[in-house]
């Protein structure tokens, strides 16, 4: 009898990863590499802290731009944020998962070569 993948039953999450990349429109990024630091909590909030310079024509935006500007940028912080969060608690699955694979695969190789 097969036992159940646990990593079958969170394939959403990776859906859910790829709206909210599309949503900070991202689509030319591609992901950090493994060796690469990740931001903290606390760095990724300083970055949507920094005070951006306006340009003359931003001085005169309505009221309701200002607050849609500020909401989009919020916005953008919490999913950045919720993704980190998904990110750290999948990536010891992922890993197991692709040692798995890895593992089944070498058995595979040299279980062919062997005959």
């Amino acid at each position: 009898m097969d036992t159940p993948n646990p990593i079958k039953k969170d394939d959403h999450l990776l859906d859910d990863l790829e709206s909210i990349r599309q949503l900070l429109g991202d689509d030319d990024l591609q992901p950090p590499l493994l060796t690469e630091a990740v931001m903290d909590e606390a760095q990724i909030a300083m970055a949507f802290d920094t005070p951006t310079p306006q340009p003359a024509a931003a001085t005169a935006e309505k009221p309701q731009d200002a607050l849609l500007l500020h909401l989009d940028n919020e916005l953008r912080a919490a999913a950045q944020l919720i993704m980190q969060d998904v990110i750290d608690d999948f990536a010891p699955h992922i890993e197991t998962e692709i040692k798995r694979r890895l593992d089944a695969r070498m058995e595979r190789l040299l279980s062919q070569y062997q005959s």
